[in-house]
């Protein structure tokens, strides 16, 4: 920040390319997150303003991750928009008129600048986790896995099984244990005869 000065109006841009930290992961854990060490491009303003330095931003990097409904891994390009206030370290003595009975959130919202520097990394890290997708599909109508062999449905959209209605299990069990005579001769009429000539 000294190269920015502190007058107000005074304004920096900066384009930067920096590796995506590791731990904690850089994402939403093992489900979709930026990978350690690959690179992520930052466009940054800078503006000198009364109480410290507004800094706004862009972050742009290529995120993995694997389909919530079929696992297969899949990778987007994120980009990641954000805007902090680092405020001076006398910033908040300079024109205090509150009493001492004020709320003290208002302090800790505060990110102070440190000998001219700050850090970007817990902002950056903020605005990926949020523009990341909380539910990432390989394709918007992902079919999933079959729930009885987890087979990709994607790759055979005809994929089916048999299902027996447990209900009827022991009906279905019966009826495939009687042969065709067996009926006839359940039913009381001679084999071949329609029921309704023999009334």
């Amino acid at each position: 920040m000294h190269e920015l000065g502190r007058r107000p109006g005074a304004m920096q841009q900066l384009n930067r390319t920096v590796q995506a930290p590791g731990s904690p992961e850089f994402g939403i854990e093992d489900v979709i997150g930026v990978p350690e060490g690959s690179p992520v491009e930052i466009d940054l303003r800078l503006e000198s303003v009364m109480e410290g330095v507004l800094v706004t931003g862009t972050a742009r990097a290529a995120a993995k991750g694997e389909c919530v409904r079929c696992l297969e891994p899949l990778g987007l390009e994120l980009e990641a928009d954000f805007q902090e206030m680092f405020s001076y370290p006398d910033a908040a003595d300079r024109g205090r008129t509150a009493e001492p009975g004020d709320d003290a959130e208002d302090d800790e919202d505060v990110i102070p600048l440190e000998d001219g520097m700050f850090d970007l990394e817990p902002v950056l890290r903020d605005a990926v986790v949020l523009a990341l997708p909380m539910q990432p599909v390989c394709q918007d109508d992902c079919p999933g896995l079959c729930s009885q062999c987890g087979a990709r449905l994607a790759d055979d959209p005809d994929h089916h099984h048999d299902a027996t209605d447990i209900r009827w299990a022991a009906l279905q069990g019966l009826a495939g244990t009687i042969q065709a005579g067996e009926k006839d001769d359940l039913s009381g009429a001679a084999p071949g005869v329609d029921e309704k000539q023999e009334k």
